[in-house]
């Protein structure tokens, strides 16, 4: 007589690894959830973070009006509720980035960042799950790990746009292959902040060349193209305002809790060519990476280690910025066999938002460990992963990296 299965086995284990997941997904998303159910009935909240920007410049747009005009933004944004110890902010993304933040000055502040902030979220949802479509759906809950992910969540509550550049690498990688003109015109959303994106973008042309893949070319100039127009129609002197409010802006004195830039003001405050050597030498490398694996080249698989190399190189980031991440950090979980990295990765995720709680500002120092942290992460997660044969990749990944 067959003896009966043992039902005890097939029960799905939960360890302590699903339940740091579920517990850093679940805080992440209940703060996120709260905050967004307050702004529209606070104006102190919707004009005191940096969507107060972005609004503000649409409603100079909307006038007419000049968006990097120091009296004006001054007067919009302290009327919706600018903190005192801001003087001004200014949208310093392209003027090619202008038609895109015009819609928020057609209504209120409150509501504008209610919108916005439902807009980064869909985008986030949006991203993970074409990342975890792109890697067979598999049946676990990593993808929370992404959905839940600290710098994400300092977007959404910030109402930073780090969060649409990740849309637009995702929407990339998704369409390449099938879509290769619509994934060129996604590239526009990463050119929202091109300095994250160097040593990925010199990697990525010099692809397009050798792949002949120029209607991916073609997508990204055409949509560049329309918006500088757009935004010439709008308002004529964009770029040549634009030019002497970041002159007039003093950059280079400015603190950004970033590596290459605390190095640079802690070494040689007035070398500022300091903070744009380490791009350069960054896409160096992500050249002669790239260059002996040209043939069969995978974004899917090669572009994460690009991205988080141009983000480490980048001549300035803040923590929000680390949203990008995001897909590289995905591949490594769902690649690595270590359930102690994965608690790793949510404790780090869920310590950057308790720093957040606690009123630890973004430009403060504390945040200066968290590029490197993903990008070592990175690599160990890639590093204790192993093939369908059983074979450790260990051996792959130095290959990878040492070139």
């Amino acid at each position: 007589m067959a003896s009966s299965p043992d039902l005890s086995e097939a029960k799905p284990r939960v360890d302590f690894a699903d339940f740091a997941i579920a517990t850093v997904s679940a805080l992440a998303l209940a703060l996120t959830v709260l905050f967004l159910c307050v702004v529209p009935f606070s104006g102190t909240i919707a004009g005191g973070r940096d969507f107060v920007v972005y609004w503000s410049t649409g409603q100079q747009l909307i006038h007419h009006a000049n968006p990097y005009d120091p009296a004006a933004m001054m007067r919009i944004e302290h009327a919706a509720g600018l903190n005192s110890e801001y003087k001004i902010l200014y949208m310093r993304n392209p003027p090619w980035v202008l038609p895109f933040v015009l819609p928020l000055g057609l209504i209120g502040p409150r509501f504008a960042a209610l919108i916005w902030s439902l807009g980064i979220v869909g985008c986030v949802l949006v991203s993970v799950h074409l990342l975890r479509k792109m890697h067979g759906s598999p049946q676990n809950q990593l993808h929370w790990l992404g959905l839940s992910f600290g710098p994400a969540m300092i977007c959404a509550i910030m109402g930073q746009t780090s969060v649409f550049a990740l849309l637009g690498y995702v929407l990339f990688l998704y369409l390449h292959r099938s879509r290769p003109f619509l994934a060129g015109a996604s590239l526009w959303l990463c050119a929202l902040k091109p300095h994250l994106f160097l040593p990925f973008g010199l990697v990525l042309l010099v692809w397009i060349v050798l792949s002949r893949s120029y209607r991916i070319l073609a997508g990204a100039l055409v949509a560049i193209a329309a918006s500088c127009a757009l935004a010439w129609l709008i308002y004529p002197s964009a770029w040549s305002d634009y030019a002497k409010m970041m002159h007039a802006a003093n950059l280079g004195s400015e603190y950004i809790p970033c590596l290459i830039v605390v190095l640079r003001l802690h070494f040689s405050p007035q070398s500022i060519w300091l903070q744009y050597l380490v791009p350069a030498l960054g896409s160096v490398w992500a050249l002669a990476w790239f260059w002996p694996r040209r043939q069969g080249w995978d974004w899917r698989t090669r572009g994460h280690l690009l991205v988080l190399v141009s983000l480490l190189a980048a001549p300035y980031s803040w923590v929000y910025d680390g949203v990008l991440a995001i897909p590289a950090l995905l591949q490594g979980a769902y690649a690595t066999r270590s359930r102690f990295l994965l608690v790793l990765l949510a404790i780090a995720s869920l310590t950057i938002e308790i720093e957040l709680v606690l009123g630890i500002k973004v430009a403060s120092a504390a945040y200066l460990w968290t590029t490197p942290a993903w990008f070592a992460w990175y690599l160990l997660a890639r590093a204790s992963a192993v093939h369908p044969m059983g074979k450790p990749v260990v051996a792959e990944l130095q290959s990878q990296v040492n070139g």
